[in-house]
Parts: C-alpha cells; sequence; structure tokens
C-alpha cells in the first residue's frame, strides 16, 4: 500500500505517525486481494482555527472504486481514530458488495402459522 500523509498546524507527530500505523496494518489485512502497488490511502490532518478541532481526511483509492472518509475531535488521536474506523466499515461494505452477498442472503423459513394457511 502506498501511504502520503500531510500535516498542517498539527503539533505532535510521533504519535499519530503510531496511531497511523497501527491502522494502516488492519487496512492491509482486509485488502489482501488487491495487489499493494495499486492500493494508495492520502491522508491529511489539519486544525481548525475557530473550533481548535483536529480533522483527518483520508482517501483510499482501490481499484475497484475510490473510499473517503473524515474524522473530527478534539485530539489528533481521536480523530485518527473516528476516519479509520469509518474507512474501514467502508471496506467491508464495499467488498460485500463487490462479493455480491446481497444475492446470497438465506431466505427466511415459513413459520409454522404460514405452513398452516396455505
Amino acid at each position: 500500500m502506498k501511504l502520503s500523509i500531510n500535516y498542517r498546524h498539527v503539533e505532535s507527530h510521533k504519535p499519530v505517525e503510531d496511531e497511523v500505523a497501527r491502522r494502516v496494518a488492519k487496512l492491509e489485512k482486509l485488502l489482501r486481494s488487491y495487489s499493494p502497488d495499486l492500493v494508495q490511502l492520502h491522508g491529511g490532518f489539519s486544525v481548525n482555527p475557530r473550533t481548535q478541532y483536529v480533522s483527518c481526511a483520508l482517501t483510499l483509492s482501490l481499484p475497484s472504486g475510490v473510499l473517503r472518509a473524515t474524522g473530527e475531535a478534539a485530539a489528533v488521536r481521536t480523530s485518527c481514530k473516528k476516519a479509520f474506523s469509518d474507512l474501514e466499515a467502508q471496506v467491508k461494505k464495499h467488498q460485500e458488495k463487490l462479493r455480491k452477498d446481497y444475492e446470497w442472503k438465506r431466505k427466511r423459513r415459513p413459520s409454522a402459522r404460514e405452513v398452516v394457511l396455505t
């Protein structure tokens, strides 16, 4: 996975880099089916000057589509966690659509009342 992260007005880079590395490792487990050269993750951390909240914006480019997620919180690591958890959910949903899981859902068994009526 190609990774690029930008920091704007964010003070401490080391704790953020550790959190990003941990979350990227989780994402790589989900994206094993893709070639590592074709997957790109772009991220950006910035501080809103009016509210002093830190926002984290992520863009994941896959061969089958582009996914975007944002997270905003008072702390840098919290905004990172929010953005990555949202992105993980989107990746899971995207892969379910590609596998066409909606076609393979089991039908509900008829209840005893429906069997007696027919």
